[in-house]
């Protein structure tokens, strides 16, 4: 992509009412623009990044077993009312009529649908265990919207819901999206760790939540050191075994958020120099809730004795748009974002010192389309700004690669490569960039496979 044909709108100053550095480094480097309190518009390169987190989060649904599909926006208040949710819920939902003056909602989460499509459509333990997910925009009318998209009033939610005959099958259905939660945050470039967690307005007895550490974290958790070191399940992890010993050696080790932390027991089960008392930011939900919403509503399914009896339900949510917030509080320095490669928006930035010089202009055509044919996706500053705008503005949108083209280095038949994770430098003969390059992109994204 040539920037001169892109919409970039980048600033230069941070508005007043970013408060945290993802606000601010969201909103200067022109990845979302707020169109009132807590709703963003996605800017192009923000979308980017966006559908790549999707993807991702897509991956590994798809690998544990789940199936996607894709549910409205607008529910009916009648299925709430079954639950019982829709009177309790509070003022975070947004109620509306329709024009024939019919209650509805914009949904803020999706138990009552999926319970709703499940009893229509599934009637024999035989066509269990079954898990249904999908990606797609929620509203809760937060009472205090802040910080951006980390707690904004509309966001975008990948929301998986399983349905077991029982409570142990239910267990394993849960462990596998323990399991692939570890992946997919891994693979984010985040070290995520899992806390016991109160299960709020969804309900249930078993649920953790997902916590990666930052100081601009909205709470405070507590966990064992030896949690930040633990491998990560395999790409070849079976799915299908019996995940409880995985899941139960990550659940040894004292992890808890405020609400639910023990002083004692953290004292008591935890070394001194092993104890982390941080802030932490939620990526990641999990809820086990049995019949809560199954039996109300009448979801059951023919067990092997022939008797009818209430499925068990779980939930589980990733939030994609503040998983983009999350990522920049992790990875960031004074100049800009750190993108992760497996999720950046460009592959590489490619800068033409001198838009005007025919030499430079050749080097960096032929450069542009010898990436662009081995599928690494480019962004060509072909623009005739400054250098110095050049550099802070690649550093600002933090691109893995940046390659450097100059009368200078073309003298000597060279240009100059930099990696935005480390700061490295150096120059490479312009006869083996691209391929150089090339590999260099690869090498990139192949550090965060697991």
């Amino acid at each position: 992509m040539r920037l001169s044909n892109y919409f970039l709108p980048t600033l230069r100053e941070t508005p007043a009412e970013a408060e945290i550095v993802s606000h601010r480094l969201m909103l200067r480097a022109g990845l979302i623009r707020q169109e009132s309190a807590g709703i963003y518009a996605w800017m192009p390169l923000g979308l980017r990044v966006l559908r790549k987190i999707e993807q991702v989060v897509r991956e590994e649904q798809d690998r544990a077993g789940a199936i996607e599909l894709l549910m409205p926006t607008i529910q009916s208040a009648d299925l709430w009312r079954e639950s019982g949710r829709y009177d309790d819920y509070g003022k975070e939902m947004l109620r509306i009529q329709d024009r024939h003056e019919r209650d509805m909602l914009f949904g803020p989460t999706n138990e009552e649908m999926i319970t709703e499509i499940f009893r229509a459509s599934v009637k024999s333990y035989r066509d269990l265990p079954l898990n249904l997910y999908h990606i797609q925009w929620k509203f809760r009318d937060e009472v205090r919207p802040r910080f951006g998209v980390m707690r904004s009033r509309e966001f975008l939610m990948k929301d998986a819901y399983s349905f077991d005959l029982d409570k142990d099958s239910a267990r394993h259905s849960y462990n596998r999206m323990f399991v692939a939660y570890l992946r997919t945050f891994k693979r984010l470039g985040l070290t995520a760790i899992p806390m016991k967690a109160e299960s709020g307005p969804i309900g249930g007895d078993m649920s953790h939540e997902f916590i990666i550490l930052a100081d601009t974290g909205e709470s405070e958790v507590f966990c064992d050191r030896q949690l930040l070191g633990l491998p990560t399940p395999p790409i070849d992890v079976d799915f299908g075994s019996d995940l409880n010993p995985l899941v139960e050696e990550w659940l040894s080790f004292y992890a808890a958020t405020s609400e639910m932390h023990e002083d004692g027991r953290f004292e008591a089960s935890v070394p001194e120099d092993r104890r982390v008392s941080a802030r932490g930011i939620e990526v990641g939900h999990i809820f086990y809730f049995g019949t809560k919403y199954s039996e109300p509503m009448g979801a059951k399914v023919a067990g092997p004795d022939g008797e009818e009896r209430p499925v068990h339900m779980g939930s589980y949510g990733i939030g994609p748009s503040r998983l983009a917030a999350a990522i920049i509080e992790a990875s960031h320095d004074d100049g800009g974002i750190i993108w992760p490669a497996p999720i950046a928006p460009f592959d590489v930035g490619l800068i033409n010192l001198r838009a005007d010089d025919a030499g430079t202009g050749a080097a960096c055509e032929a450069l542009y389309a010898a990436l662009e044919a081995a599928g690494v996706e480019v962004l060509y500053d072909d623009t005739d700004a400054r250098a110095g705008a050049k550099f802070a503005n690649m550093d600002l949108i933090g691109l893995p690669v940046q390659v450097v083209v100059g009368p200078k280095g073309l003298a000597e038949n060279t240009i100059e490569v930099k990696t935005r994770a480390g700061g490295e430098r150096k120059s490479i003969p312009l006869d083996t960039a691209a391929a150089e390059v090339e590999g260099m992109v690869k090498a990139a994204k192949q550090a965060f496979a697991v």
